[in-house]
Protein backbone atom coordinates (compact mmCIF):
# COMPACT_ATOMS: atom_id res chain seq x y z
CA UNK A 1 0.00 0.00 0.00
CA UNK A 2 1.00 3.60 -1.07
CA UNK A 3 -0.14 6.38 0.88
CA UNK A 4 0.32 9.70 -0.73
CA UNK A 5 -1.01 12.28 1.86
CA UNK A 6 -1.00 15.08 -1.03
CA UNK A 7 -3.33 12.88 -3.53
CA UNK A 8 -5.75 12.39 0.10
CA UNK A 9 -9.42 13.74 -0.41
CA UNK A 10 -9.95 14.69 2.94
CA UNK A 11 -6.00 16.13 3.63
CA UNK A 12 -6.34 19.20 5.98
CA UNK A 13 -9.62 18.55 7.98
CA UNK A 14 -8.76 14.33 9.12
CA UNK A 15 -5.30 14.61 9.20
CA UNK A 16 -5.29 15.31 12.95
CA UNK A 17 -7.21 12.35 12.91
CA UNK A 18 -5.10 9.96 10.92
CA UNK A 19 -2.83 6.90 11.99
CA UNK A 20 -0.12 8.34 9.50
CA UNK A 21 -0.10 11.83 11.22
CA UNK A 22 -0.19 10.40 14.43
CA UNK A 23 2.67 8.22 14.01
CA UNK A 24 5.13 10.16 11.47
CA UNK A 25 3.71 13.92 11.06
CA UNK A 26 2.26 14.41 7.58
CA UNK A 27 4.64 13.04 5.04
CA UNK A 28 3.84 13.38 1.29
CA UNK A 29 3.98 9.39 0.63
CA UNK A 30 4.40 6.57 3.03
CA UNK A 31 5.00 2.83 1.75
CA UNK A 32 3.52 0.38 3.88
CA UNK A 33 4.09 -3.68 3.55
CA UNK A 34 0.98 -6.10 4.12
CA UNK A 35 2.81 -6.57 7.60
CA UNK A 36 2.98 -3.15 8.36
CA UNK A 37 -0.48 -2.75 7.30
CA UNK A 38 -2.03 -5.63 9.53
CA UNK A 39 -0.17 -4.00 12.50
CA UNK A 40 -1.61 -0.71 12.08
CA UNK A 41 -4.99 -2.45 11.64
CA UNK A 42 -4.64 -4.47 14.56
CA UNK A 43 -3.74 -1.53 17.13
CA UNK A 44 -6.18 1.11 15.53
CA UNK A 45 -8.79 -2.10 16.18
CA UNK A 46 -7.89 -1.76 19.48
CA UNK A 47 -8.09 1.67 20.03
CA UNK A 48 -4.36 2.30 20.77
CA UNK A 49 -4.15 4.50 17.28
CA UNK A 50 -6.47 6.46 15.04
CA UNK A 51 -7.30 4.48 12.07
CA UNK A 52 -6.28 4.87 8.29
CA UNK A 53 -8.60 8.24 7.23
CA UNK A 54 -6.95 8.31 3.79
CA UNK A 55 -9.28 8.86 0.84
CA UNK A 56 -7.73 9.03 -2.70
CA UNK A 57 -8.60 11.80 -4.93
CA UNK A 58 -10.76 10.02 -7.92
CA UNK A 59 -9.38 10.95 -11.03
CA UNK A 60 -11.56 12.15 -14.04
CA UNK A 61 -11.27 10.39 -17.08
Amino acid sequence: MIIDCDSCEVRGKACHDCVVTVLLGAPPTVELDPSEQLAIDALASAGMIPHLRLVPIEKSA
